[in-house]
Protein backbone atom coordinates (compact mmCIF):
# COMPACT_ATOMS: atom_id res chain seq x y z
CA UNK A 1 0.00 0.00 0.00
CA UNK A 2 1.04 3.64 -0.42
CA UNK A 3 2.64 4.48 2.93
CA UNK A 4 2.60 8.21 2.17
CA UNK A 5 -1.18 8.09 1.86
CA UNK A 6 -1.31 5.86 4.90
CA UNK A 7 0.67 8.22 7.14
CA UNK A 8 -1.20 11.42 6.21
CA UNK A 9 -3.80 10.86 8.88
CA UNK A 10 -1.48 9.56 11.59
CA UNK A 11 -1.33 12.58 13.90
CA UNK A 12 -5.05 13.27 13.62
CA UNK A 13 -5.84 9.57 13.99
CA UNK A 14 -3.78 8.95 17.12
CA UNK A 15 -5.10 12.11 18.75
CA UNK A 16 -8.74 11.34 18.02
CA UNK A 17 -8.42 7.68 19.01
CA UNK A 18 -6.72 8.63 22.28
CA UNK A 19 -9.55 11.01 23.10
CA UNK A 20 -12.10 8.38 22.15
CA UNK A 21 -10.46 5.65 24.22
CA UNK A 22 -10.18 7.93 27.21
CA UNK A 23 -13.93 8.50 27.28
CA UNK A 24 -15.83 5.70 25.62
CA UNK A 25 -19.24 7.30 26.11
CA UNK A 26 -21.30 6.87 22.98
CA UNK A 27 -19.13 4.20 21.41
CA UNK A 28 -20.78 1.17 19.83
CA UNK A 29 -21.00 -1.57 22.47
CA UNK A 30 -21.17 -5.07 21.02
CA UNK A 31 -23.45 -7.84 22.23
CA UNK A 32 -20.50 -9.93 23.44
CA UNK A 33 -19.56 -7.22 25.96
CA UNK A 34 -22.90 -7.33 27.78
CA UNK A 35 -22.27 -10.13 30.26
CA UNK A 36 -24.96 -8.91 32.64
CA UNK A 37 -27.54 -9.62 29.93
CA UNK A 38 -26.38 -12.91 28.46
CA UNK A 39 -24.88 -14.83 31.40
CA UNK A 40 -28.29 -15.42 33.02
CA UNK A 41 -29.47 -16.93 29.72
CA UNK A 42 -26.59 -19.39 29.60
CA UNK A 43 -26.61 -20.48 33.23
CA UNK A 44 -25.28 -24.01 33.71
CA UNK A 45 -26.25 -25.16 30.22
CA UNK A 46 -23.89 -26.80 27.77
CA UNK A 47 -23.03 -24.08 25.26
CA UNK A 48 -21.95 -24.43 21.64
CA UNK A 49 -20.40 -21.39 19.98
CA UNK A 50 -20.77 -20.40 16.33
CA UNK A 51 -17.75 -18.18 15.80
CA UNK A 52 -14.45 -17.63 14.05
CA UNK A 53 -11.37 -15.45 14.47
CA UNK A 54 -13.44 -12.25 14.18
CA UNK A 55 -15.21 -12.74 17.54
CA UNK A 56 -13.04 -10.30 19.48
CA UNK A 57 -14.96 -9.04 22.52
CA UNK A 58 -15.83 -5.40 21.95
CA UNK A 59 -13.59 -5.33 18.86
CA UNK A 60 -10.80 -4.40 21.25
CA UNK A 61 -7.38 -3.67 19.78
CA UNK A 62 -4.16 -2.33 21.25
CA UNK A 63 -2.24 -0.03 18.92
CA UNK A 64 1.56 -0.11 18.68
CA UNK A 65 1.82 2.96 20.95
CA UNK A 66 -0.22 1.18 23.65
CA UNK A 67 -3.48 3.03 22.97
CA UNK A 68 -6.54 0.86 23.57
CA UNK A 69 -9.33 1.11 21.01
CA UNK A 70 -12.81 -0.41 21.19
CA UNK A 71 -15.49 -0.72 18.57
CA UNK A 72 -13.62 -0.13 15.35
CA UNK A 73 -12.75 3.01 13.44
CA UNK A 74 -15.69 5.21 12.45
CA UNK A 75 -16.05 8.61 10.84
CA UNK A 76 -16.77 9.95 14.33
CA UNK A 77 -13.67 8.64 16.09
CA UNK A 78 -10.99 9.14 13.44
CA UNK A 79 -11.22 12.90 13.22
CA UNK A 80 -11.98 12.71 9.50
CA UNK A 81 -9.19 10.26 8.65
CA UNK A 82 -10.17 7.74 5.98
CA UNK A 83 -10.30 4.38 7.81
CA UNK A 84 -10.04 2.56 4.48
CA UNK A 85 -6.35 3.51 4.47
CA UNK A 86 -5.76 1.24 7.47
CA UNK A 87 -5.28 -2.43 6.50
CA UNK A 88 -6.84 -4.92 8.89
CA UNK A 89 -4.35 -5.97 11.52
CA UNK A 90 -2.23 -2.82 11.32
CA UNK A 91 -2.28 0.51 13.10
CA UNK A 92 -1.53 3.99 11.78
CA UNK A 93 2.23 3.25 11.98
CA UNK A 94 1.77 0.26 9.69
CA UNK A 95 2.63 -1.97 12.64
CA UNK A 96 0.62 -5.00 13.81
CA UNK A 97 -2.10 -4.41 16.40
CA UNK A 98 -2.80 -6.74 19.28
CA UNK A 99 -6.31 -8.08 19.62
CA UNK A 100 -8.38 -8.28 22.77
CA UNK A 101 -9.96 -11.39 24.24
CA UNK A 102 -11.69 -13.85 21.95
CA UNK A 103 -15.27 -14.67 22.90
CA UNK A 104 -14.40 -18.34 23.47
CA UNK A 105 -11.76 -17.42 26.04
CA UNK A 106 -14.08 -14.83 27.59
CA UNK A 107 -16.91 -17.34 28.03
CA UNK A 108 -14.59 -19.93 29.55
CA UNK A 109 -13.12 -17.33 31.92
CA UNK A 110 -16.64 -16.56 33.14
CA UNK A 111 -17.30 -20.21 33.90
CA UNK A 112 -19.56 -20.87 30.91
CA UNK A 113 -19.64 -24.57 30.00
CA UNK A 114 -18.58 -24.40 26.34
CA UNK A 115 -18.61 -27.87 24.79
CA UNK A 116 -18.11 -27.20 21.06
CA UNK A 117 -17.44 -24.52 18.45
CA UNK A 118 -19.13 -24.54 15.04
CA UNK A 119 -16.96 -23.05 12.30
CA UNK A 120 -18.15 -21.36 9.06
CA UNK A 121 -16.47 -21.04 5.67
CA UNK A 122 -12.74 -20.25 6.01
CA UNK A 123 -12.58 -22.14 9.33
CA UNK A 124 -12.15 -21.09 12.96
CA UNK A 125 -8.96 -19.15 12.20
CA UNK A 126 -10.43 -17.54 9.04
CA UNK A 127 -7.49 -18.62 6.88
CA UNK A 128 -8.90 -21.29 4.54
CA UNK A 129 -9.65 -20.69 0.86
CA UNK A 130 -13.18 -19.83 -0.27
CA UNK A 131 -15.35 -22.94 -0.37
CA UNK A 132 -12.56 -25.23 0.85
CA UNK A 133 -13.52 -28.46 2.64
CA UNK A 134 -12.47 -28.17 6.29
CA UNK A 135 -12.33 -31.16 8.60
CA UNK A 136 -13.42 -31.25 12.23
CA UNK A 137 -10.56 -30.65 14.64
CA UNK A 138 -9.75 -29.60 18.21
CA UNK A 139 -8.77 -26.15 19.41
CA UNK A 140 -5.19 -26.53 20.62
CA UNK A 141 -5.53 -23.85 23.29
CA UNK A 142 -8.71 -25.07 24.99
CA UNK A 143 -9.13 -28.67 23.82
CA UNK A 144 -12.70 -27.89 22.70
CA UNK A 145 -13.97 -29.66 19.53
CA UNK A 146 -14.15 -27.50 16.41
CA UNK A 147 -17.08 -28.69 14.30
CA UNK A 148 -16.76 -27.62 10.67
CA UNK A 149 -19.87 -26.68 8.70
CA UNK A 150 -17.70 -26.95 5.59
CA UNK A 151 -16.49 -30.52 6.06
CA UNK A 152 -18.99 -31.53 3.39
CA UNK A 153 -19.72 -28.59 1.11
CA UNK A 154 -22.96 -30.14 -0.12
CA UNK A 155 -25.02 -29.27 2.97
CA UNK A 156 -23.21 -26.83 5.31
CA UNK A 157 -25.55 -28.10 8.03
CA UNK A 158 -24.70 -29.63 11.44
CA UNK A 159 -24.99 -33.39 11.82
CA UNK A 160 -27.25 -35.13 14.32
CA UNK A 161 -24.12 -36.10 16.25
CA UNK A 162 -23.06 -32.44 16.42
CA UNK A 163 -26.40 -31.43 17.90
CA UNK A 164 -25.84 -33.73 20.87
CA UNK A 165 -22.92 -31.61 22.07
CA UNK A 166 -24.94 -28.72 23.47
CA UNK A 167 -28.15 -27.27 24.93
CA UNK A 168 -27.85 -23.67 23.71
CA UNK A 169 -26.08 -22.06 20.75
CA UNK A 170 -24.25 -18.72 21.07
CA UNK A 171 -23.51 -16.85 17.83
CA UNK A 172 -20.71 -14.29 17.58
CA UNK A 173 -18.91 -13.57 14.31
CA UNK A 174 -18.49 -10.64 11.98
CA UNK A 175 -20.59 -10.57 8.80
CA UNK A 176 -20.39 -7.97 6.01
CA UNK A 177 -24.08 -7.82 5.11
CA UNK A 178 -24.19 -9.30 1.61
CA UNK A 179 -26.36 -12.14 0.35
CA UNK A 180 -23.44 -14.00 -1.20
CA UNK A 181 -21.30 -13.74 1.96
CA UNK A 182 -21.90 -17.20 3.35
CA UNK A 183 -21.86 -16.83 7.14
CA UNK A 184 -25.61 -16.17 7.35
CA UNK A 185 -26.26 -19.39 5.38
CA UNK A 186 -24.42 -21.37 8.04
CA UNK A 187 -26.48 -19.52 10.65
CA UNK A 188 -29.65 -20.45 8.74
CA UNK A 189 -28.78 -24.16 8.92
CA UNK A 190 -27.80 -23.95 12.59
CA UNK A 191 -31.03 -22.16 13.52
CA UNK A 192 -33.04 -24.73 11.59
CA UNK A 193 -31.29 -27.60 13.38
CA UNK A 194 -31.76 -25.92 16.75
CA UNK A 195 -35.46 -25.40 16.04
CA UNK A 196 -35.86 -29.06 15.11
CA UNK A 197 -34.04 -30.18 18.27
CA UNK A 198 -35.54 -27.75 20.77
CA UNK A 199 -32.35 -25.78 21.44
CA UNK A 200 -32.18 -22.04 22.02
CA UNK A 201 -30.07 -19.67 19.91
CA UNK A 202 -28.54 -16.51 21.39
CA UNK A 203 -26.97 -14.00 18.99
CA UNK A 204 -24.35 -11.58 20.31
CA UNK A 205 -25.03 -8.87 17.75
CA UNK A 206 -22.43 -6.88 15.83
CA UNK A 207 -22.76 -3.92 13.46
CA UNK A 208 -23.13 -4.48 9.75
CA UNK A 209 -20.41 -2.44 7.99
CA UNK A 210 -22.73 -2.26 4.96
CA UNK A 211 -25.77 -1.66 7.13
CA UNK A 212 -26.44 1.89 5.90
CA UNK A 213 -28.12 0.95 2.60
CA UNK A 214 -30.11 -1.72 0.77
CA UNK A 215 -29.44 -2.57 -2.88
CA UNK A 216 -30.00 -5.29 -5.45
CA UNK A 217 -32.78 -7.63 -6.48
CA UNK A 218 -34.38 -10.24 -4.24
CA UNK A 219 -33.18 -13.82 -4.75
CA UNK A 220 -35.38 -15.87 -7.08
CA UNK A 221 -36.05 -19.27 -5.38
CA UNK A 222 -34.80 -21.08 -8.51
CA UNK A 223 -31.32 -19.73 -7.77
CA UNK A 224 -30.92 -20.92 -4.19
CA UNK A 225 -27.31 -22.07 -3.75
CA UNK A 226 -24.40 -21.97 -1.34
CA UNK A 227 -24.05 -18.24 -2.13
CA UNK A 228 -27.71 -17.36 -1.76
CA UNK A 229 -30.22 -19.02 0.55
CA UNK A 230 -33.12 -16.70 1.42
CA UNK A 231 -35.26 -14.09 -0.45
CA UNK A 232 -33.32 -10.94 0.41
CA UNK A 233 -31.55 -8.31 -1.74
CA UNK A 234 -27.83 -8.57 -2.47
CA UNK A 235 -27.17 -5.87 0.14
CA UNK A 236 -29.74 -6.36 2.90
CA UNK A 237 -28.57 -3.72 5.39
CA UNK A 238 -29.34 -5.84 8.49
CA UNK A 239 -27.17 -7.04 11.35
CA UNK A 240 -26.79 -10.74 12.06
CA UNK A 241 -29.27 -10.44 14.91
CA UNK A 242 -31.86 -8.65 12.78
CA UNK A 243 -31.44 -11.13 9.94
CA UNK A 244 -31.83 -14.05 12.35
CA UNK A 245 -35.08 -12.50 13.60
CA UNK A 246 -36.32 -12.15 10.02
CA UNK A 247 -35.38 -15.71 9.02
CA UNK A 248 -37.30 -16.94 12.05
CA UNK A 249 -40.29 -14.61 11.81
CA UNK A 250 -40.86 -14.91 8.07
CA UNK A 251 -40.99 -18.70 8.23
CA UNK A 252 -37.98 -19.20 5.97
CA UNK A 253 -36.61 -21.95 8.20
CA UNK A 254 -37.68 -25.44 7.19
CA UNK A 255 -39.02 -25.89 10.73
CA UNK A 256 -41.59 -23.14 10.19
CA UNK A 257 -42.44 -19.63 11.34
CA UNK A 258 -40.95 -18.63 14.72
CA UNK A 259 -39.85 -22.24 15.22
CA UNK A 260 -36.49 -21.22 16.65
CA UNK A 261 -36.21 -20.13 20.29
CA UNK A 262 -34.17 -17.02 19.50
CA UNK A 263 -32.71 -14.25 21.65
CA UNK A 264 -30.56 -11.36 20.41
CA UNK A 265 -28.26 -9.24 22.56
CA UNK A 266 -28.36 -5.95 20.60
CA UNK A 267 -25.49 -3.52 20.22
CA UNK A 268 -25.72 -0.24 22.08
CA UNK A 269 -25.29 3.15 20.41
CA UNK A 270 -25.59 1.71 16.91
CA UNK A 271 -27.95 2.80 14.12
CA UNK A 272 -28.25 1.98 10.44
CA UNK A 273 -26.62 5.31 9.69
CA UNK A 274 -23.43 4.30 11.50
CA UNK A 275 -20.38 3.80 9.27
CA UNK A 276 -18.77 1.10 11.40
CA UNK A 277 -15.28 0.03 10.38
CA UNK A 278 -14.04 -3.41 11.30
CA UNK A 279 -10.77 -4.12 13.10
CA UNK A 280 -10.05 -7.62 11.75
CA UNK A 281 -10.38 -9.23 8.33
CA UNK A 282 -13.73 -11.07 8.32
CA UNK A 283 -12.35 -13.51 5.71
CA UNK A 284 -8.90 -13.92 4.13
CA UNK A 285 -9.60 -11.99 0.92
CA UNK A 286 -11.26 -8.98 2.55
CA UNK A 287 -8.18 -7.09 3.65
CA UNK A 288 -9.47 -3.58 4.46
CA UNK A 289 -12.65 -1.53 4.62
CA UNK A 290 -12.44 -0.48 0.99
CA UNK A 291 -12.73 -4.16 0.06
CA UNK A 292 -15.72 -4.49 2.40
CA UNK A 293 -17.47 -1.71 0.48
CA UNK A 294 -16.39 -2.75 -3.03
CA UNK A 295 -17.19 -6.44 -2.54
CA UNK A 296 -20.86 -5.85 -3.40
CA UNK A 297 -19.81 -4.63 -6.87
CA UNK A 298 -16.74 -6.68 -7.76
CA UNK A 299 -17.88 -10.11 -6.57
CA UNK A 300 -19.85 -10.45 -9.83
CA UNK A 301 -16.54 -11.15 -11.56
CA UNK A 302 -16.03 -14.43 -9.71
CA UNK A 303 -15.70 -17.39 -12.13
CA UNK A 304 -15.71 -15.12 -15.20
CA UNK A 305 -12.71 -14.37 -17.43
CA UNK A 306 -11.95 -11.45 -15.08
CA UNK A 307 -9.86 -11.68 -11.91
CA UNK A 308 -10.84 -9.70 -8.80
CA UNK A 309 -7.28 -9.79 -7.52
CA UNK A 310 -7.32 -13.01 -5.51
CA UNK A 311 -3.65 -13.87 -5.01
CA UNK A 312 -2.70 -10.21 -4.45
CA UNK A 313 -2.75 -7.92 -1.42
CA UNK A 314 -5.78 -6.05 -2.77
CA UNK A 315 -8.51 -8.55 -3.74
CA UNK A 316 -11.92 -7.10 -4.66
CA UNK A 317 -10.30 -3.66 -5.00
CA UNK A 318 -9.12 -4.27 -8.57
CA UNK A 319 -10.25 -6.20 -11.60
CA UNK A 320 -8.48 -7.31 -14.74
CA UNK A 321 -7.93 -10.13 -17.17
CA UNK A 322 -5.03 -11.68 -19.10
CA UNK A 323 -7.32 -11.41 -22.14
CA UNK A 324 -7.52 -7.61 -21.88
CA UNK A 325 -4.88 -5.47 -23.55
CA UNK A 326 -3.00 -2.65 -21.88
CA UNK A 327 -4.97 0.43 -22.89
CA UNK A 328 -5.87 3.80 -21.38
CA UNK A 329 -9.01 2.09 -20.07
CA UNK A 330 -7.11 -0.89 -18.61
CA UNK A 331 -3.89 0.80 -17.52
CA UNK A 332 -3.33 -1.18 -14.31
CA UNK A 333 -1.78 -4.63 -14.17
CA UNK A 334 -1.31 -7.31 -11.52
CA UNK A 335 -0.18 -10.93 -11.42
CA UNK A 336 -1.97 -13.33 -9.05
CA UNK A 337 0.34 -15.47 -6.91
CA UNK A 338 -0.24 -18.39 -4.55
CA UNK A 339 -0.64 -16.91 -1.07
CA UNK A 340 -2.44 -17.96 2.14
CA UNK A 341 -6.18 -17.75 1.59
CA UNK A 342 -5.71 -17.90 -2.20
CA UNK A 343 -3.53 -20.93 -2.77
CA UNK A 344 -4.64 -21.45 -6.37
CA UNK A 345 -6.22 -18.16 -7.51
CA UNK A 346 -7.67 -17.67 -10.99
CA UNK A 347 -5.02 -16.79 -13.58
CA UNK A 348 -2.16 -17.83 -11.31
CA UNK A 349 1.08 -16.29 -12.61
CA UNK A 350 -0.62 -14.51 -15.53
CA UNK A 351 -0.46 -10.75 -16.01
CA UNK A 352 -3.94 -9.24 -15.81
CA UNK A 353 -4.69 -5.82 -17.29
CA UNK A 354 -7.54 -3.85 -15.80
CA UNK A 355 -8.57 -1.17 -13.33
CA UNK A 356 -7.35 -0.17 -9.85
CA UNK A 357 -10.33 0.90 -7.73
CA UNK A 358 -8.23 1.93 -4.74
CA UNK A 359 -8.23 5.50 -6.04
CA UNK A 360 -12.03 5.78 -6.08
CA UNK A 361 -13.15 8.19 -3.32
CA UNK A 362 -14.83 6.28 -0.51
CA UNK A 363 -17.77 8.70 -0.55
CA UNK A 364 -18.42 7.75 -4.19
CA UNK A 365 -18.42 4.04 -3.28
CA UNK A 366 -20.93 4.73 -0.48
CA UNK A 367 -23.11 6.80 -2.82
CA UNK A 368 -23.15 4.28 -5.68
CA UNK A 369 -23.82 1.20 -3.55
CA UNK A 370 -23.67 -1.68 -6.04
CA UNK A 371 -21.72 -0.10 -8.91
CA UNK A 372 -22.47 -2.00 -12.12
CA UNK A 373 -20.20 0.20 -14.23
CA UNK A 374 -17.24 -2.07 -13.44
CA UNK A 375 -19.01 -5.14 -14.83
CA UNK A 376 -20.33 -3.28 -17.86
CA UNK A 377 -16.94 -1.75 -18.66
CA UNK A 378 -15.20 -5.11 -18.37
CA UNK A 379 -17.74 -6.70 -20.69
CA UNK A 380 -17.03 -3.95 -23.26
CA UNK A 381 -13.30 -4.58 -22.90
CA UNK A 382 -13.96 -8.26 -23.57
CA UNK A 383 -15.82 -7.29 -26.74
CA UNK A 384 -12.81 -5.33 -27.99
CA UNK A 385 -10.74 -8.55 -27.94
CA UNK A 386 -13.52 -10.89 -29.09
CA UNK A 387 -13.93 -12.45 -25.65
CA UNK A 388 -17.58 -11.73 -24.90
CA UNK A 389 -18.54 -15.32 -25.78
CA UNK A 390 -17.53 -17.24 -22.67
CA UNK A 391 -17.10 -14.05 -20.61
CA UNK A 392 -19.32 -15.41 -17.82
CA UNK A 393 -17.42 -18.69 -17.52
CA UNK A 394 -18.85 -22.14 -16.96
CA UNK A 395 -22.46 -22.90 -17.76
CA UNK A 396 -23.63 -25.41 -15.13
CA UNK A 397 -25.96 -28.34 -15.71
CA UNK A 398 -28.77 -26.10 -14.44
CA UNK A 399 -28.18 -23.85 -17.43
CA UNK A 400 -27.02 -21.03 -15.14
CA UNK A 401 -23.69 -19.22 -14.81
CA UNK A 402 -22.08 -18.43 -11.47
CA UNK A 403 -23.08 -14.77 -11.81
CA UNK A 404 -26.71 -15.94 -11.90
CA UNK A 405 -26.33 -17.52 -8.47
CA UNK A 406 -24.50 -14.45 -7.15
CA UNK A 407 -27.04 -11.99 -8.51
CA UNK A 408 -30.03 -14.19 -7.67
CA UNK A 409 -31.41 -14.65 -11.20
CA UNK A 410 -30.27 -14.67 -14.83
CA UNK A 411 -31.59 -11.14 -15.35
CA UNK A 412 -28.34 -9.27 -14.64
CA UNK A 413 -26.32 -11.43 -17.03
CA UNK A 414 -28.89 -11.09 -19.80
CA UNK A 415 -29.12 -7.32 -19.35
CA UNK A 416 -25.35 -6.96 -19.52
CA UNK A 417 -25.30 -8.95 -22.77
CA UNK A 418 -28.18 -6.83 -24.11
CA UNK A 419 -26.18 -3.66 -23.49
CA UNK A 420 -28.49 -2.16 -20.89
CA UNK A 421 -27.12 0.72 -18.83
CA UNK A 422 -26.35 0.50 -15.12
CA UNK A 423 -29.14 2.96 -14.33
CA UNK A 424 -31.70 0.91 -16.28
CA UNK A 425 -30.67 -2.30 -14.54
CA UNK A 426 -30.79 -0.74 -11.08
CA UNK A 427 -34.13 0.89 -11.82
CA UNK A 428 -35.52 -2.62 -12.18
CA UNK A 429 -34.45 -3.38 -8.59
CA UNK A 430 -36.42 -0.55 -6.97
CA UNK A 431 -39.64 -2.51 -6.47
CA UNK A 432 -37.78 -5.38 -4.79
CA UNK A 433 -35.89 -2.99 -2.51
CA UNK A 434 -39.05 -1.16 -1.45
CA UNK A 435 -40.88 -4.41 -0.70
CA UNK A 436 -38.00 -5.78 1.31
CA UNK A 437 -37.51 -2.62 3.36
CA UNK A 438 -41.18 -2.69 4.26
CA UNK A 439 -41.06 -6.38 5.25
CA UNK A 440 -37.92 -6.05 7.36
CA UNK A 441 -39.20 -3.19 9.56
CA UNK A 442 -40.72 -5.64 12.06
CA UNK A 443 -37.33 -7.20 12.68
CA UNK A 444 -35.07 -4.16 12.94
CA UNK A 445 -33.41 -3.54 16.29
CA UNK A 446 -31.82 -0.22 15.35
CA UNK A 447 -33.17 3.02 13.89
CA UNK A 448 -32.80 3.66 10.18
Amino acid sequence: MDMKRFSVCFIMLVFSISVFAAGNEGRVVLGDEQTETYLPLLGEKRVALFANHSAIVGDKIILSDGTVQYGGFTAENTGGCDPTLIPFGLDAHGKPVQYGEHVLDALLAQGVHVTAVFCPEHGFRGTEDAGADIEDSVDKKTGIPLLSLYENDSTNAPSAEDMAFFDILVVDLQDVGLRYYTYYIALFHLMDACAANGKQVVVFDRPNPNGFYVDGNILDPKYVSNVGRIPIPIVHGMTFGELARMMNGEGWLKSGKNACDLAVIPCKNYTHRTKYSLVRAPSPNIKDMRAVYLYASTCFFENTIVSVGRGTQFPFEVYGSPFFTDTDKNDFSFTPQSIPGAVNPPFLGETCHGVDLRTVPIEKIWKEGIDLSYLLDAYKSAGAVNRQPGFFGTVYSSGFNWIDYLSGSDSLRKQVVAGNSASKIKKGWKKDIAAFKKARKTYLLYSE
